[in-house]
Order: C-alpha cells, then sequence, then structure tokens
C-alpha cells in the first residue's frame, strides 16, 4: 500500500479546486501589456442551471479601444457603438465613437459543453486590473457576471464575478507561438 503525503493531497485539492473557477466566464489570456492589442477569448464553461446557452454580451470599460469580435458559426454578432466623452487618434484619424459592448447570439450551446467568444482591442495604457463584465443569456434564465471585488481581484466567495485582465507594463511570459512576420502591427 502506498501513502500519499500531506503535499502531495494539498496539491491534488488545489488543482481541482482551480477547476471549479473555470465555471466562470474567463479570460483564456489573463494577463496582457499596457496599451498593446490584446486577443483574448471569453470562456463559458456552462449553461444556467442546465440550460443551453443562446446570447454572450460583454461591456467594455473605458479605456478599450477598437474591439472587434471573431465571427462564429451559428452565432450572429452585434456591436453597440456610443459617442466618446474623450475622441482618440488611430492612424491618423480622430475617432469619436467605438464599441462599447458586443453581443454573440445562436447557437445554442449545451450546459455539457464549453466555448470561447474571442475579441480583439486595444489595451489601455494603465497598469492595474480591468473588469470585463459579461451577460450570459440562456434558453431558460441569464446569469450577470458583473460582480467587482471591493478591493484587490480576487474573487473568492464571488457567486457571478466579472472577466478579470491584468495589465502590466512588462509583458507576461507566453506560452503561445510568436506572431508571422506579415501580421499587421500597430
Amino acid at each position: 500500500m502506498r501513502l500519499i503525503s500531506f503535499p502531495a493531497v494539498l496539491s491534488l485539492c488545489s488543482a481541482l479546486c482551480a477547476d471549479a473557477g473555470y465555471a466562470h466566464v474567463v479570460l483564456d489570456q489573463r494577463t496582457a501589456l499596457v496599451g498593446s492589442y490584446y486577443r483574448g477569448a471569453f470562456r463559458v464553461g456552462h449553461g444556467c442551471d442546465g440550460s443551453a446557452t443562446v446570447a454572450i454580451t460583454v461591456t467594455l470599460p473605458d479605456g478599450i479601444r477598437g474591439a472587434k469580435p471573431m465571427p462564429k458559426p451559428g452565432w450572429t454578432i452585434e456591436r453597440r457603438v456610443e459617442k466618446l466623452a474623450k475622441p482618440y487618434d488611430s492612424h491618423g484619424k480622430t475617432v469619436t465613437e467605438d464599441v462599447v459592448a458586443i453581443t454573440w447570439r445562436g447557437g445554442p450551446l449545451p450546459d455539457a459543453y464549453f466555448d470561447e467568444f474571442a475579441v480583439q482591442m486595444q489595451l489601455p495604457a494603465t497598469p492595474g486590473a480591468i473588469w470585463l463584465k459579461v451577460l450570459q443569456q440562456c434558453e431558460k434564465g441569464e446569469i450577470d457576471w458583473a460582480t467587482i471585488p471591493a478591493s484587490g481581484t480576487s474573487t473568492r466567495g464571488i457567486k457571478a464575478p466579472a472577466a478579470l485582465l491584468e495589465l502590466s507594463a512588462v509583458p507576461p511570459p507566453s506560452p503561445a507561438p510568436k506572431a508571422a512576420a506579415d501580421e499587421h502591427k500597430h
């Protein structure tokens, strides 16, 4: 009979408990460089109390620029554009309106499966936490992933936390392959 050490049990418990965090809507890339062009996907891990997901709406906070959703087969996309309080310059043009929310409708995405909804956007130039609120609508019911911690970035104990993206002035380590040499860069 082989005994398992206490540290091994703790490690296993941590791994299993970490998977519970994937039940929330989270970003696949949770850290990014300030001011960078970011590609991330909102991972939806389940439906609403067993009901299939039929819509996902991401509300973009101030400071996000030029957000573009990635099309998904079987889903339509709606972009809500609003006039900006403070216009900005992009490639020599003044931008006075920008995307403030993106909605994917379709599916349905059954509760037994997960999927990702991708977006590209330019991030703010200030380090710190950005919280992205996500409304998940299902055939029966909805979950508003919009709760932001009163302080800090821990979502422990929060039933429906917003998705967290942490911006750093230092590039985060990237396990993904490097971009192609001919990729469009700004």
